[in-house]
């Protein structure tokens, strides 16, 4: 059963009194537009002139609004206004997604084909009861989106990522990838990133986690933030690197720009590049992170560590660039040393002890985060990394316990000690911590 017959059964597309289909109408109005005006003049005007483009359309709305429908004239029926706004924004605009868009309570938009919208509120998925007429209306603004991007899709390209002006991420996928119509997914972002304080007031991690957290950053420790799809990995590293020093210079590498440093003075931010569509000018992940060793970084962010990339950024970490912060796919702290090795290996057929050594060099702590059952993200772990007899040494120094709802600390970090004296924290304060905490000395 389609989203839209589900939605029907339970009385949500219940027609108003009176009867008359408010869909076809719109329906109608929007055909007899494109019959006035081409789908490739009111695209060209949009190119040109946006404010243009929405001024001629409604004027032309207006005008056909106000003449015999099918039956009668739509003005006797219906709020020839509202109407007129809803077909702008159906031609113009994101159609159904223009309110989830606007609402920034809403965190992910998901298009499973135009009889089915859902999106996500507060860690959790909800239907929308506003859905696309029909697969043509979902082209038209798939097309809107990846097109002042510079991408097309199309039979050739059927599947796009991409990165809308207001920093939101967007997939697309078309038949015949997609067997059900076109998908569309469209994860927001903040205008502003959360800090350190406002994740611990959502209930994300403790004070005395982000304290730890802050001193790592202060201490330019080697940081990779770990965890599913979703669980908050890019909203942690951000606000990570607002504790950053304004005096340092920043590079961030990502494949598709979502970190914000609005408030640091000294941020460059380099994003990955695919093919085009004749299959040439890629510039990889891994192309940027040997590039930015070049640019005089004193921190290197990588937004996403997936392939090969991995070992030069390993490398940069051992090399003088301490202090550097990525994030990764992995289910527990063990895991990330896991991928770490395979993905290294993409780059170079190296022992597996080689690249753990590196590893046990390069990385300070790790921080795991996953999604909750009710939606939220919680910092369920730290590990702090040191070398091993074989391999690395992940040493437990907190992790969440869902039977108390608190932390349970372990081992303080060795480095705590020195990133203390060094960043002239008060040896009270990290008393007070340890005394809180209850972390033993390694």
């Amino acid at each position: 059963m389609s989203l839209r017959r589900y939605m029907e059964s339970v009385g949500a597309f219940s027609a108003p009194e009176g009867g008359h289909d408010e869909r076809a109408e719109r329906l109608w109005l929007r055909d007899a537009l494109f019959e006035r005006m081409s789908s490739e003049k009111i695209a060209s005007l949009l190119t040109e002139d946006p404010l243009r483009a929405r001024r001629e359309v409604t004027a032309t709305l207006e005008q056909l609004a106000s003449c015999p429908g099918p039956h009668e004239a739509l003005a006797s029926r219906v709020d020839v206004k509202e109407l007129v706004r809803i077909v702008a924004d159906m031609v113009l605009g994101f159609g159904p997604l223009e309110e989830l868009l606007a609402d920034p309570s809403v965190t992910e938009i998901m298009v499973n084909g135009p009889d089915a919208v859902f999106f996500e509120r507060a860690g959790k998925v909800h239907p929308c009861s506003v859905t696309f007429y029909d697969e043509r209306q979902l082209r038209m603004v798939i097309d809107r989106i990846v097109g002042p991007l510079g991408r097309r899709v199309d039979e050739q390209s059927p599947l796009v990522s991409a990165r809308l002006p207001q920093g939101h991420r967007v997939n697309v996928v078309i038949p015949p990838l997609s067997l059900d119509g076109p998908l569309l997914t469209v994860r927001k972002f903040r205008e502003t990133m959360y800090t350190l304080d406002e994740l611990v007031s959502l209930g994300s991690l403790d004070t005395h986690v982000a304290c730890l957290l802050r001193w790592a950053v202060l201490g330019r420790r080697n940081i990779a933030v770990s965890g599913g799809t979703g669980s908050g990995k890019t909203t942690l590293l951000n606000a990570l690197s607002a504790e950053i020093a304004p005096h340092e210079r920043i590079i961030t590498i990502e494949d598709a720009a979502e970190l914000r440093f609005s408030g640091h003075p000294h941020v460059v931010r380099l994003e990955a590049r695919p093919k085009n569509a004749e299959g040439s000018g890629e510039v990889t992940i891994r192309d940027l992170v040997v590039n930015a060793l070049r640019m005089r970084p004193d921190r290197i962010v990588v937004g996403e560590c997936r392939s090969s990339e991995a070992l030069d950024m390993l490398q940069a970490m051992n090399t003088g660039h301490d202090g550097s912060m990525t994030t990764l796919h992995a289910n527990s702290p063990h895991e990330v040393v896991e991928r770490l090795v395979m993905m290294s290996r993409y780059a170079m057929d190296l022992p597996v002890e080689l690249i753990e050594k590196q590893i046990a060099s390069a990385l300070d702590l790790i921080v795991q985060l996953d999604r909750q059952p009710d939606g939220s993200r919680r910092v369920t772990a730290l590990c702090a990394c040191g070398a091993g007899s074989p391999g690395v040494r992940l040493g437990a120094v907190a992790h969440w316990d869902e039977g108390t709802s608190a932390y349970r600390w372990g081992t303080e970090p060795q480095w705590l000690a020195d990133v203390a004296s060094r960043q002239n924290i008060g040896m009270e304060e990290v008393n007070a911590w340890r005394l809180a905490t209850g972390c033993s000395s390694s």
